[in-house]
């Protein structure tokens, strides 16, 4: 549902769990979230979380990959705020690790429409609401070429190369895009890649959050 507030927008795609619903706890002090994720139930304790400490947000539980759903969400942000003062993408599709040529057709399908097709849409559909003035932010993880990493790593470098020629393009007009390297965290996307990895020695999601909306300026 969407709701009124004089608060600037940040838009999350994929705020549910893990850094992208770190980063919305870390900016609901400053700014109304608009949440976005598959997962209807995490959606609604990171909504708990916000509202607990005194802030807000508006869930938008549904599929990036669903050109239609983000295209009418766009258009409510529209018509309700006007603008979003800040996109951060951090959706994923994590394709489970394998040889390259054991690579699973669905999977492949999977990791194309989520991390390469949905962001060549949402760029589009976004990039009107953020304006001259507004910032993208988008996280890179140097997995590509490297050994069975195949599906997840070769579909992340295309979208950073889509997020790369946006950031050369908007250079001098705006928005700001922003391309940061998060450090390991204890995610979930993480320990299905690394199963049974000491998590000890993780970064904490919020603290990586604040590190990386520092890096904004």
């Amino acid at each position: 549902m969407i709701q009124d507030t004089p608060s600037p927008v940040a838009l999350i795609t994929g705020a549910s769990r893990g850094l992208g619903a770190a980063l919305a706890e870390e900016l609901a002090p400053q700014y109304h979230i608009v949440a976005v994720a598959r997962t209807t139930g995490a959606l609604e304790e990171l909504d708990d979380r916000i509202q607990a400490a005194g802030y807000s947000a508006t869930l938008a539980p549904m599929d990036i990959t669903n050109p239609d759903a983000m295209r009418q969400l766009c258009r409510s942000i529209h018509d309700r705020w006007g603008n979003v003062a800040l996109w951060a993408h951090t959706a994923v599709h994590a394709a489970p690790l394998t040889l390259a040529a054991h690579l699973d057709a669905r999977d492949w399908d999977k990791s194309v429409a989520c991390n390469v097709t949905a962001t060549g849409q949402l760029i589009p559909f976004i990039a009107p609401l953020l304006g001259e003035s507004g910032q993208a932010i988008f996280f890179e993880d140097f997995k590509a070429g490297e050994k069975f990493y195949s599906a997840y790593g070769a579909t992340k470098a295309a979208q950073i190369a889509l997020a790369r020629s946006w950031q050369a393009e908007t250079a001098r007009t705006g928005p700001r895009v922003h391309i940061v390297s998060p450090a390991p965290m204890p995610t979930a996307t993480r320990a299905r890649f690394h199963p049974g990895e000491a998590r000890d020695d993780l970064a904490d999601p919020r603290a990586e959050a604040r590190r990386l909306l520092s890096l904004l300026g």
